[in-house]
């Protein structure tokens, strides 16, 4: 009997996909569970990446002309209750309060003992309390558009939490806008759709798909929601950001009216867009391997690490000169609009555990500095993505340094592009539609299907059917030029009734 291979990671994506991802934030020490019933704690290493995120999504939010702003975490139940198909899509995932104060009970421990003239429920989202800004900010067509973002963190009473991915509490942005129309609501829509997909595909090398969600998928209140859709390496899709145009729903709920030039009082029409650490969870299922995180180097909190190897103190002074001299020659370089970010790790740690705990963190480039690398005038480099390893002159590789990061970033794009081609197929039949969706394997199935590109008759039974049957939605109506677009013709793949596209089916997070 051959001898499996030894990895990082125990089990591996191919033997138990959710364990692994557990795993992999485990190994790379990013977060961990909360005492807190579904909240997790994110550690300096996840938090790092989230920073990374923040200030690039930040800076592109604020090139489109946006301002951040801050709302109460707090909204009265009145206010949810003003969007009907709001508060109904919200409902069953509201946190409330109801009192405002603890005493100590008959038995010494504490009990609430002031009951809230309203109960407050802690946000879900923040268009009805953002809403009630708007409605005193916003007077006059002067006035528009309000261009206006949130970073926040909100709290949805999710029943099956996991890291990153689906937690009681998470952190993200919200943008929140106001227009005089619905030409300029639906154009900042469509610009802020692209904000998304340009960073996910050039910052996270998570390549997307843009397209509209159907009517059941659509987020409450909106009159539109659009989406990007990513797969992962188990071939379920992930639903990364969305921007939603609401229409005048929020605006009349709001009373955010405003005087157009010719003196009427005009509903204004609104937007609102949002993205979470869930693009953390992205990453690491589109990027990860069985060895750990593998960390794109536009968001890498290291983009190098250099391992000083000695075996005295004699060595240890002169190796470790040469390091900081390195570190110092690699910060001058940038990457992007930032300067490289290099560590130096001369922790008391064996050199193999060194060397792993960074394999597992997922950084970029890891460099070995001994005192033949410095009588040679080279360093060892190794890289995370390809495992290539390579012994190169010193000046060379800080000459060469961006461009061994950049094509790493390219690499993992390029790796990610190819995989989502491999796993889709264009299906028009029932049934291979549900050969495709469905698993072979018993309690533990292998990892299956895919994207699946079908026609589709725009009905909502179907969608009904697809998931009670297959547990699969129709992610997106993918946008005209987007990967997966055809808008020919044909008969929908379960009733054969008419079509006038293909939509994109999928299992999904």
């Amino acid at each position: 009997m051959s001898q499996q291979p030894k990895t990082a990671i125990q089990p591996t994506r191919a033997q138990d996909y959710p364990e692994w991802y557990l795993q992999v934030i485990k190994a790379a020490d990013m977060a961990e569970n909360s005492p807190v019933r579904g909240c997790m704690v994110i550690k300096p290493w996840g938090y790092a990446l989230w920073e990374n995120i923040q200030r690039t999504l930040d800076g592109m939010f604020k090139e489109t002309g946006h301002v951040n702003a801050y709302f109460p975490l707090f909204i009265p139940l009145s206010y949810l209750q003003k969007e009907a198909q709001h508060v109904d899509g919200f409902a069953k995932e509201c946190a409330v309060v109801t009192h405002s104060r603890l005493e100590a009970g008959p038995d010494g421990k504490l009990v609430p003992a002031s009951p809230l003239e309203e109960p407050l429920i802690v946000r879900p989202t923040s268009e009805t309390i953002i809403g009630e800004s708007f409605a005193r900010w916003v007077q006059s067509y002067r006035d528009l558009p309000l261009l206006i973002n949130q970073w926040a963190n909100v709290v949805r009473w999710e029943m099956r939490t996991r890291l990153f991915l689906r937690t009681a509490e998470f952190l993200w942005q919200e943008g929140h806008t106001v227009h005089a129309d619905e030409a300029d609501a639906r154009a900042e829509t469509m610009r802020m759709l692209d904000v998304y997909a340009d960073f996910a595909e050039q910052h996270l090398a998570m390549p997307v798909i843009k397209g509209r969600k159907t009517d059941s998928e659509r987020f409450p209140g909106a009159v539109d929601t659009f989406c990007i859709e990513a797969m992962m390496q188990d071939r379920k899709a992930l639903q990364s950001g969305t921007s939603h145009y609401l229409g005048q729903n929020f605006a009349r709920s709001s009373n955010i009216r405003f005087q157009d030039e010719a003196g009427q009082m005009q509903f204004a029409h609104t937007t609102s867009w949002g993205v979470s650490t869930r693009l953390i969870g992205g990453m690491i299922m589109t990027h990860a391997d069985d060895d750990g995180l593998i960390v794109p180097p536009r968001l890498a909190p290291q983009h190098v690490v250099i391992l000083p190897i000695y075996r005295d103190a004699a060595d240890r002074a002169n190796v470790l000169a040469y390091c900081e001299s390195l570190k110092t020659e690699l910060h001058a370089q940038r990457l992007g609009d930032e300067r490289l970010r290099v560590t130096i790790d001369d922790r008391d740690l064996r050199g193999g555990e060194k060397t792993w705990s960074w394999v597992k963190k997922g950084v970029p480039l890891r460099i070995d500095v001994g005192p033949r690398d410095i009588a040679a005038g080279s360093v060892f480099v190794a890289r995370r993505d390809t495992g290539e390893k390579e012994s190169v002159d010193r000046s060379e590789f800080v000459g060469t340094v961006i461009a061994r990061l950049q094509a790493i970033q390219d690499n993992l794009l390029a790796r990610a592009k190819a995989f989502r081609t491999e796993h889709t197929r264009v299906i028009d039949s029932k049934d291979e539609l549900y050969a495709w969706f469905t698993p072979q394997g018993g309690d533990k199935p292998e990892i299956h299907g895919g994207f699946a590109l079908c026609h589709w008759n725009g009905s909502a039974a179907v969608e009904a059917q697809l998931k009670e049957e297959l547990k699969v939605t129709i992610r997106c109506i993918p946008l005209e030029g987007e990967w997966g677009y055809d808008p020919t013709p044909g008969q929908c793949v379960m009733t054969g009734e008419a079509s006038v596209g293909r939509v994109v089916l999928a299992k999904a997070y």
